[in-house]
């Protein structure tokens, strides 16, 4: 792999540590302070970014367990356990986008030394222990998940991918065919860089899926970026957009889940989220690659 060859970097942007990885395709960069967030991921043959910012300089700063997601940087790439909505759940008040964006993540320095990217925070409210891998490939990267449920009773999560998406003209979704025909005729999924749906946002899912993959392609610019992943693992698809409907904000996301539901009340309810039995733990990948 192209990028395990390349000297992995340790940059400061704002006070924070932001870790960077790298070959002539493709380049990430993370901030494991601030949940592992990772604020961007760019195609180095074209220069397009895709992951969306507010508008104006980067701005970068901690919250704290608890805070409204939209008071959060908003900055790329956040990972949603064990919810995604807030609710009240075995008398722990689970908070807006779930525990681990505010979280500061541990870098495994071991690995870091190898060009891989291995973080990981324990929850606050759950008893859970968190870890993420990003190992880099020639034209993208694999991210690796491993979760363990350090309690003495089963343990019942949600996770999301939640990547804020910039989008362009020409930009569309491609999704497989049983995919689409699961959205239930939500028109705006045909036309994501010009539609504006009811309310100027909507968030709409896709489950049980068949197959894993979703992605955004410009025929006009021949741009793509593409997710993949096992629906063992996560059999869900969240597709949201929003045209000034949340807080005035433009962009877009596609996010792999183990759920249905925003809310893990609904999803335990419904039997549509993941278990972990005590003292056990689950792993999941995600592929996602750039090109053109």
């Amino acid at each position: 792999m192209k990028g395990v060859e390349n000297n992995p970097i340790v940059r400061q942007e704002q006070g924070f540590d932001v870790y960077q990885l790298g070959n002539e395709d493709v380049e990430i960069a993370v901030v494991p302070e601030l949940g592992a967030k990772i604020i961007s991921l760019k195609n180095l043959k074209t220069g397009r970014e895709w992951l969306w910012h507010p508008p104006g300089p980067l701005k970068l700063f901690a919250n704290r367990l608890g805070d409204d997601f939209a008071t959060s940087p908003l900055a790329g790439m956040d990972e949603c356990l064990p919810t995604i909505a807030p609710c009240a759940w075995r008398g722990r008040e689970l908070p807006d986008h779930g525990e681990a964006w505010s979280a500061a993540w541990t870098v495994d320095s071991q690995a870091w030394d190898c060009g891989i990217l291995k973080t990981s925070c324990k929850l606050a409210l759950s008893p859970l222990e968190f870890e993420r891998t990003i190992l880099l490939l020639d034209n993208g990267i694999r991210m690796v998940y491993r979760l363990t449920n350090q309690g003495p009773a089963t343990e019942q999560f949600l996770w999301a991918l939640h990547p804020l998406l910039q989008l362009e003209a020409g930009d569309q979704l491609e999704l497989p065919t049983s995919t689409r025909a699961l959205l239930n005729g939500n028109e705006w999924v045909d036309s994501i860089d010009t539609a504006v749906p009811d309310g100027n946002c909507a968030k709409v899912f896709a489950a049980p899926l068949d197959k894993g993959i979703s992605a955004i392609h410009n025929k006009r610019t021949g741009e793509r970026l593409e997710f993949e992943w096992n629906v063992v693992e996560n059999h869900a698809l969240g597709l949201w957009l929003t045209r000034g409907g949340w807080h005035g904000m433009d962009h877009f996301a596609m996010e792999p889940t183990n759920g249905d539901s925003d809310f893990l009340t609904v999803a335990a309810r419904r039997e549509r989220c993941r278990a972990l039995a005590p003292f056990a733990s689950a792993t999941w990948q995600i592929q996602i690659r750039i090109g053109s």
